[in-house]
């Protein structure tokens, strides 16, 4: 039962939980911000110099990167240089009250520097250890570099989207990173109950591929059935109809009649008996063996009218439709507004700017305030705080101004997390 606002709890339900986040770019920092979104702590440990990657990716707002900013508002930002003992000691104390480690750099990385999932698993044994790579750490490729684009094609996704005959396309999102920072978020959440049971950490270990052919809906089960490769439909759904755009006076837009009563109610909402009479499209499997036929008679009613006068008719029959909204639309979208799905997010800069929200509504909890900007840190913001909160009861820590800003102006030793890895997105 949804609790009246003042009587809902601030935070998330996964307050008191602190996420350790070594990953940047995109699928490791997007998971983290779902973590962050829900209530947890989220430290992230960037590289001397330029910090994560995205932060020098455009558009900017004041010389700050709005993408860095939308996938890491709510975070914390240190830098380390896991070389210096200072800055080891001090990783030691985070990872000791560390409840989740994230990290995305190609496997074996993390190994060679001491921070392996292995050698916490003895040392930490509490810590769920998070790993987002291309391919996992197993398997004959785990040691391949991974971006989206790579597993969007590897897994398939690239040859379902297009037009039939036309060049592959990707998604336009980087549907492979998220869909491994979506399925890392739930490898988190799941170790987490179990820690509950025993105590006990748990190795999560997420591949971008794996991610992708299990977003494959039915393409993999048609072909074993069909023997018959699946492949690019434009529009159209390739086993419902209609499902697809149709042409309005103004603009095209969305018909999902996904069933033969919906297919009913449309011709009806259309004011064109003679779809529901035709014997071609007497039922789904009909539409869709005949569909160039049914699209065409379709588009002969809709083109007709404006595309609102037919989102109004079939609104009130009750069959899905939709209209094909740009993004500029999307941040005026009265439903989406009405569910605080657009917030404002900012940086050091205090400039706020629009982005999405965070779509899990919880009913005991607020949700995010869209009048209340979330703040993404400057690089190294978090430094001295984190430094008096870990390490002000250890003496072997030299904390004074001096060696503090050496430490943040000299260049890492050769070797260090930051000149070591490889990439991945």
């Amino acid at each position: 039962m949804q609790k009246p606002e003042d009587e809902k709890l601030e935070g998330g339900p996964l307050s008191g939980i602190t996420v350790l986040d070594f990953s940047r770019v995109l699928a490791g920092p997007y998971c983290t911000m779902v973590l962050a979104d829900l209530g947890a702590r989220v430290i992230k440990v960037e590289k001397f110099g330029t910090g994560d990657d995205t932060r020098a990716f455009p558009p900017f707002v004041d010389a700050e990167s709005a993408y860095f900013m939308c996938f890491n508002r709510g975070k914390e930002s240190i830098v380390l240089d896991v070389k210096s003992p200072r800055d080891r000691e001090l990783l030691e104390r985070l990872l000791d009250t560390a409840d989740v480690l994230v990290e995305n750099f190609r496997p074996g990385v993390m190994d060679r520097l001491g921070y392996g999932a292995e050698r916490l698993a003895k040392t930490h044994p509490h810590l769920i250890y998070t790993s987002i790579s291309g391919f996992g750490h197993s398997g004959p490729m785990t040691d391949l570099p991974g971006y989206d684009m790579v597993v969007q094609a590897m897994g398939g996704v690239m040859s379902l989207t297009g037009w039939p005959g036309e060049q592959p396309a990707r998604v336009g999102t980087s549907f492979g990173d998220l869909g491994a920072a979506l399925f890392g978020v739930i490898g988190i959440l799941s170790a987490l109950y179990k820690r509950t049971k025993n105590a006990q950490g748990e190795r999560v270990d997420i591949g971008m591929l794996d991610c992708q052919a299990a977003l494959m809906e039915t393409a993999l089960a048609r072909y074993d059935v069909e023997k018959i490769v699946p492949t690019r439909t434009g529009d159209c759904h390739p086993s419902l109809a209609p499902f697809e755009t149709f042409q309005g006076q103004d603009e095209r837009f969305v018909i999902a009649a996904g069933n033969d009563q919906l297919f009913l109610l449309m011709a009806d909402a259309l004011n064109a008996p003679e779809l529901a009479l035709d014997p071609d499209f007497a039922s789904n499997d009909l539409r869709v063996r005949n569909r160039p036929k049914m699209v065409k008679a379709i588009d002969a009613v809709t083109s007709q009218k404006p595309v609102q006068h037919w989102l109004d008719a079939l609104n009130e029959a009750g069959v899905p439709c939709a209209p094909i909204n740009t993004i500029d639309r999307i941040l005026e979208h009265p439903q989406l507004l009405s569910r605080n799905m657009i917030v404002q997010v900012e940086g050091e800069g205090k400039k706020p700017f629009r982005t999405a929200g965070n779509p899990i509504k919880l009913s005991a909890y607020k949700d995010m305030d869209p009048a209340e900007p979330r703040v993404a840190p400057g690089l190294n913001q978090h430094r001295e705080a984190i430094l008096a909160e870990k390490m002000a009861g250890y003496e072997a820590y030299d904390h004074n101004a001096s060696a503090q800003k050496r430490q943040e102006t000299e260049a890492p030793a050769e070797g260090t997390i930051w000149t070591e890895f490889g990439l991945k997105s």
